[in-house]
């Protein structure tokens, strides 16, 4: 629970404010909505709910996957543990950005020729369909859940401080809020309005980021040195804090923690399902590629950016103020904000406070939009359509079931999202991270590269690295045993590291080389060949 100070630090000015901040946040909800209900008055079929029709250029769709994969955890999370750890806070940025190095030149080509709507497309072509399928319906549905988890606890957390609420009951009711304006986006809307808001959603991102980054290098007469002597000097913590070991390399646990962090950041982005689905918006394999450049070179410039957000946040503000509004340090960014305006009490503080969080508010509806529609979609069209009934179900049944599931996964989201509350969000998304290298990219790679790979391989791969990754996260100290965890109170963690990529990553692959080689289910070498060919040229593809 937030303590008295929490509610001082950033809503005391806030709070004379609150009209403004109120109408501003009215605006960014209204406007995402306007644009939700009118791609959705252009969703016809599957192809525009799933895929947006696949009607988006590659600059469209690299601003798109930026939109989504900058996300709350980018935006709060990085700042927040770069204030709080300075280097060590600062590899999250590096991590999310190496990341797409793998997905760029193992995965996004290969995917876009090979598949149709989902992950599992991919995956069920030279496989048995419906326990493949299967598979990598749960997988994608508790991928997105532990994603969705980060959005909704840095939702809870932005607002609830904006508004001056300290009950856990009104922090709650905020995470429900975003769940409800969440299922509206993707059941109106589908992939066409999810993809306009995230693009909107991106280039209000980037440009307060690069606002506050001015504003800060400003202040520091565009003086490197200055800044982070001012950041280490007040941190408390001198020149350890520009050095690695703060967070990590303390003691052998925390070595390990942070290789299984960075295992998990570099190899996650190639499994995360709501990035993986958007390759198929684009009409070509050109396309997909050519997106994928303009990702980097946008998600690049702006983890540049959280450095002078993060060191800024320790230069100008207390660390204690930053704890004690989060302990996790989320609001570190939001807090820079009003800084830079002015202070907690100018009309300066509070427009600059009412924009940031207004746009870091927008970010985290476009990002949930976008897992909650990757995770329905597999729903519906791996589970529903081809395990359920078998292929035999219409293109307007389909869609429903998708719509259906929106609303299940939403309400799922806002439980957990509840108790993620006071979790740090960029820790969270790097959970979700591991259990995507885990579970999906195995599969992925061997689908795509290794001719003997077979369905029962395929299913050894993905459920041992989900149940792998997820059993260990239960049984760590993020779920249990410390002041952040989401059971604070409880204590019954017994293995150390917060992040698992580091045994269920290589044990999925592992899985999947031992089930495939035990196996006496023959690979189809003619299928293969045919996947091959699609995969590096795309012919027959849909």
């Amino acid at each position: 629970m937030s303590t008295p100070l929490a509610v001082g630090t950033l809503a005391v000015g806030a709070s004379d404010h609150r009209p403004l901040i109120m109408s501003l946040f009215g605006v960014f909800v209204v406007a995402t909505l306007g644009i939700t209900v009118w791609a959705g008055r252009q969703t016809r079929g599957a192809a525009d709910f799933y895929a947006g029709g696949r009607q988006f250029t590659g600059f469209q769709n690299g601003l798109a996957i930026s939109g989504d994969y900058m996300s709350a955890a980018s935006f709060l999370g990085i700042a927040g543990a770069i204030a709080l750890f300075g280097y060590d806070g600062f590899l999250y940025s590096i991590g999310f950005l190496v990341a797409w190095l793998v997905a760029l030149l193992l995965v996004a080509e290969p995917l876009r020729n090979s598949g149709r709507y989902t992950m599992g497309d991919v995956l069920a072509y030279r496989m048995r369909q419906r326990p493949v399928r299967t598979a990598a319906g749960v997988s994608t549905i508790v991928v997105s859940i532990f994603y969705l988890l980060a959005q909704m606890a840095g939702a809870g957390v932005l607002v609830s401080l904006l508004l001056g609420i300290t009950s856990d009951g009104g922090k709650v009711g905020i995470v429900a809020l975003v769940g409800v304006l969440m299922i509206v986006y993707v059941t109106i809307g589908g992939m066409k309005g999810t993809t306009w808001v995230q693009m909107v959603k991106a280039v209000l991102l980037i440009a307060g980021a690069l606002l506050l980054t001015l504003m800060v290098l400003w202040t520091f007469h565009f003086n490197i040195s200055e800044l982070l002597g001012k950041a280490a000097e007040n941190s408390g913590k001198g020149t350890s804090f520009l050095e690695p070991g703060l967070k990590y390399g303390k003691t052998a646990e925390t070595k390990l923690d942070f290789i299984s962090l960075g295992l998990a950041l570099v190899l996650g982005t190639a499994g995360l399902p709501h990035i993986l689905i958007r390759f198929y918006t684009v009409p070509t394999a050109k396309a997909a590629r050519k997106s994928v450049n303009w990702a980097i070179g946008i998600i690049g410039a702006f983890y540049l950016m959280t450095i002078a957000l993060g060191f800024g946040a320790a230069a100008l503000l207390e660390r204690t103020d930053i704890i004690a509004s989060n302990p996790a340090g989320n609001t570190a960014a939001p807090l820079l904000a009003q800084e830079l305006g002015g202070g907690p009490d100018s009309t300066g503080g509070a427009i600059l406070l009412a924009v940031i969080s207004a746009v870091a508010f927008a970010t985290i509806l476009a990002v949930v939009a976008g897992l909650t529609l990757a995770s329905s979609s597999s729903f519906a069209h791996d589970l529903y359509v081809n395990v359920i009934r078998r292929g035999k179900a219409s293109e307007q049944e389909e869609v429903r079931a998708a719509r259906w599931a929106t609303v299940v996964i939403g309400a799922v989201a806002i439980g957990l999202g509840a108790l993620a509350r006071d979790m740090n969000v960029a820790g969270l998304v790097a959970l979700a991270f591991a259990v995507a290298a885990s579970a999906n990219l195995p599969t992925i790679l061997y689908s795509l590269f290794w001719k003997r790979f077979n369905t029962t391989g395929a299913l050894w791969s993905i459920y041992g690295g989900l149940i792998t990754a997820v059993g260990l996260v239960l049984f760590s100290p993020v779920v249990s045993g410390k002041p952040t965890s989401m059971f604070k109170n409880a204590d019954f963690y017994w293995f150390p590291l917060e992040n698992p990529g580091l045994i269920s990553i290589p044990l999925a692959f592992l899985l999947g080389w031992l089930g495939t080689v035990l196996s006496k289910e023959p690979a189809d070498p003619q299928k293969y060949a045919e996947l091959e060919v699609r995969s590096l040229t795309g012919a027959g593809a849909h």
